[in-house]
């Protein structure tokens, strides 16, 4: 169980996130129900709960292989389940959410869960939500711009009066519930744009990097460019926060965790490139090179995933590291035994060293 002395939260934050996807079990062929899906993505947040984890995100997709779509009342449920730990959306598609449901709908959660909720946002790297809810694709971006800072100017006011493009005006309106906390924590979700680290440093979020593949350090231009202009336009260099995501997978040895995660690896991604109309697998020489200690993929023994861990904060300092450990079927005892790992192999050292 989670002791006191874990809650200090001294070095960096170590959690997990997950978008649910719905993918079948590359052995036996077997698709899980959406309903079996959610109860283990509860049940995982328990258990990260549970081990003394910081964070546990969860994303948002609007198809038939994606069990997670509404994500506030997904985390609403993992918040009943659990007592310390922090839960963010793992991105909330800002450009095809309304900024003031979006609002309520996390300050409700960040009273449900005695002051835990957070927001990652993104463009969203599927567009289905943009017809889903009427909206073009032409817009992508200047959707985006226009809902974070009405976002913003919601989380600073109880009252606002604003004019935008693409929603009603406000006059005056109250905006309720308020959130526990002073105001929401708000994280921009960035693949590799330039632009979008930009636009997080010159509004003083966070930064969330997705690493999914090749050498972690051409991101560094991206993370000093952020505290670039945060510093810049005004805002203090702590306030600048910045978390590194990416698929992971532990096991006792590195051997036998690449033995492992290769078959579900490989699936998800040839999964996922038939949802996008592409082909093509990734072999397994591929995969031990994605696996390398100098590249991307957090798959390994736990002192394997400390290394890499470690290698990255040297390169950004950052602040926060969040693993995607369920993807491509991984049946979910396998996930469990990687919480365990994670949380009582990994996240104690990890954070002794970054707390120096």
């Amino acid at each position: 169980m989670r002791q006191e002395e874990e809650f200090t939260n001294s070095g960096i934050e170590i959690g997990l996130y997950t978008l649910g996807d719905i993918c079948p079990d590359p052995y036996t062929g077997t698709t899980i129900s959406a309903r079996q899906r959610i109860k283990e993505i509860i049940e995982a947040a328990k258990l990260a709960d549970e081990a003394g984890l910081d964070i546990f995100g969860v994303g948002e997709h609007h198809r038939l292989d994606y069990a997670v779509s509404a994500t506030p009342v997904m985390l609403a449920a993992i918040a009943q389940k659990t007592k310390h730990i922090k839960l963010t959306s793992a991105t909330t598609v800002l450009s095809t959410v309304d900024p003031v449901r979006l609002f309520e709908d996390f300050a409700t959660l960040d009273l449900l869960s005695d002051g835990r909720a957070e927001i990652i946002a993104g463009r969203g790297a599927f567009v289905e939500s943009f017809p889903l809810f009427g909206f073009d694709t032409n817009d992508y971006d200047a959707l985006f711009s226009e809902n974070i800072d009405l976002f913003l100017k919601l989380n600073e006011n109880e009252r606002i009066s604003w004019e935008g493009h693409f929603r009603s005006s406000l006059s005056n309106a109250e905006i309720a519930p308020r959130p526990l906390q002073k105001q929401l924590p708000i994280w921009v979700g960035v693949g590799g744009s330039p632009e979008s680290a930009t636009r997080a440093g010159r509004l003083g979020v966070g930064m969330a990097i997705a690493i999914l593949s090749g050498d972690p350090a051409r991101f560094k231009p991206l993370v000093d460019l952020y505290r670039k202009v945060g510093t810049e336009t005004g805002h203090i260099l702590e306030s600048l926060k910045v978390g590194i995501t990416g698929h992971g997978y532990i096991s006792k040895t590195t051997q036998q965790a690449k033995d492992e995660f290769y078959p579900y690896y490989s699936n998800y991604w040839s999964y996922v490139n038939r949802q996008r109309g592409m082909g093509g697998t990734i072999s397994r020489a591929d995969f031990d090179k994605m696996t390398a200690p100098d590249a991307a993929l957090f798959v390994g023994s736990p002192q394997q995933i400390i290394e890499k861990i470690l290698r990255q904060y040297e390169l950004f300092g950052h602040q926060r590291f969040m693993a995607q450990i369920d993807i491509g079927g991984i049946p979910f005892k396998k996930v469990a035994e990687g919480i365990e790992l994670l949380a009582t192999e990994v996240a104690p050292i990890v954070r002794k060293e970054t707390s120096k």
